[in-house]
């Protein structure tokens, strides 16, 4: 398919149909397949706007695809050609996002500091543990926790690491994958 094939898909949303159930299928295949996603609301000039449209369509486009937070929106006119200069600027420097490679040292430290500032989940009647962390790939960024238990991870801590990393490294527009690894594995 073609988002197999791409590197930054474009997320194409009419803005006066808003999110439809065809475009929230299509941003999880490009979500699943690791790709980076741009939202881009076409059609912009059709709208009515006031001080607060563009605010109010991001509120709502968040909530309709709450799974691909890290995508930025722009909203554009294909027609008139508003913002498309805008929108190859963010093709790519989202596309510098998805390839960047975050040195291992750098990482470590994030990570460490993190972990400073809220506590591991504990499981099993032990603290979770996050030794060092590892960069092995990007498209999307993949990191390797490697730890002395990985089942004991808990969703919400993981979400907070990964939050962590984007807060300090940017990689706007690309999903992060992250693989807990106990450390005595291959």
């Amino acid at each position: 398919t073609s988002i197999e094939r791409a590197d930054v898909c474009l997320l194409m949303i009419g803005a006066e149909e808003g999110v439809t159930e065809q475009d929230e299928k299509i941003a999880g295949l490009a979500h699943e397949g690791g790709r980076a996603i741009i939202i881009v609301v076409n059609k912009w000039d059709l709208i009515e706007k006031n001080d607060r449209t563009m605010k109010d369509y991001t509120a709502e486009l968040r909530t309709s695809l709450k799974f691909i937070a890290y995508a930025p929106v722009i909203f554009v006119s294909v027609k008139t050609g508003q913002r498309i200069d805008k929108m190859i600027e963010m093709i790519k420097h989202v596309n510098e996002q998805h390839s960047r490679h975050i040195k291992t040292g750098a990482l470590n430290e994030v990570i460490s500091d993190a972990v400073m500032m809220k506590q591991p989940p504990v499981g099993k009647n032990k603290l979770l543990k996050i030794y060092y962390v590892t960069q092995p790939t990007t498209k999307p960024p993949t990191f390797i926790f490697f730890v002395n238990d990985g089942t004991i991870m808990h969703f919400s801590y993981e979400r907070y690491l990964e939050n962590q990393i984007r807060q300090h490294f940017g990689l706007e527009g690309t999903p992060i994958r992250m693989i807990f690894r106990p450390k005595n594995q291959d």
